[in-house]
């Protein structure tokens, strides 16, 4: 069966009396070329085990298969799990998990699924949950790489560098843990129904080690304050969060002392910056 083409779709999609659910997000590809590219970006080999986050009828998750040494592909749709008891006949490698990911234990399931193989992600995530997603992958911190689909211009925001407009808190969030990479664009008549807005694959490979000295929390704590309110500068930012325990001049000087102008805004800010901000603020 050909999990891309649009006729065998809809043919199987009847034959088990499936509808689409616009609350999930569901997009079918239709285009063979994407989740072909998408497993290739993985970079994986038998000795890998794979997270799919949201596989759909399994066109991803039969190339998964084909690459890596096992895949274990979480569903929250439970009427979608008979349709991947048929399209998933044949791969033994694959496990389709019930449930909604963002209430798994994931370090809990690598341990139990994933022992012995090196553990990797791989998704068309649903747009609606780009964010939480990929915040609890990389937070749980077991992943040797997160590969993924999702909108446009949440890819480029995840990799924009600073001074770009679309840099911002989540750009410095995921760029502290992990290289950035956007990868290729996907149009939207490769999907089935077709989303008004164009996706893209982007790949995080997590860092080894924090690419910035400095406390974690204390760092994203002049981040999360720096872009609060984009239109302000920094300083004032600064004061808004900050000016119960300094003074404007005070954090005036800090900000100069960091090498910064005055009138600087957040999204001028690299994470170098925002580390020195931290220690100076503690």
């Amino acid at each position: 069966m050909d999990l891309c083409d649009i006729r065998e779709i809809k043919a199987l999609l009847a034959r088990h009396g499936f509808h689409f659910s616009k609350s999930m997000g569901q997009n079918f590809l239709i285009a063979g070329w994407v989740p072909q590219d998408i497993a290739d970006a993985a970079g994986l080999d038998e000795h890998c085990a794979v997270l799919e986050i949201g596989p759909g009828i399994g066109p991803l998750t039969r190339q998964l298969s084909l690459r890596a040494g096992r895949v274990a592909a979480v569903e929250l749709d439970t009427s979608l799990l008979p349709i991947l008891a048929e399209t998933l006949a044949d791969c033994p490698n694959v496990e389709v998990i019930p449930g909604d990911v963002m209430k798994l234990d994931l370090e809990a399931l690598c341990a139990d699924k994933f022992s012995g193989f090196t553990p990797k992600a791989c998704a068309n995530l649903p747009y609606n949950i780009t964010t939480p997603v990929l915040t609890k992958l990389l937070e749980t911190d077991r992943f040797q790489s997160i590969t993924v689909m999702i909108q446009r211009e949440v890819a480029r925001r995840i990799c924009a560098l600073p001074g770009d407009p679309d840099c911002g808190a989540f750009s410095l969030f995921c760029q502290y843990h992990a290289r950035c990479e956007l990868l290729f664009e996907v149009p939207p008549q490769c999907f089935l129904p077709a989303p008004k807005v164009t996706s893209a694959v982007v790949r995080l490979t997590p860092h080894a080690v924090p690419p910035v000295d400095g406390d974690r929390g204390a760092i994203f704590a002049v981040v999360k304050a720096a872009f609060a309110q984009r239109r302000k500068t920094l300083l004032n930012a600064l004061s808004a969060a900050y000016g119960s325990r300094f003074s404007k001049d005070q954090l005036r000087q800090i900000v100069l002392d960091c090498g910064l102008p005055e009138t600087v805004r957040g999204e001028r800010l690299g994470l170098d910056d925002f580390s020195r901000l931290a220690w100076h603020l503690r």
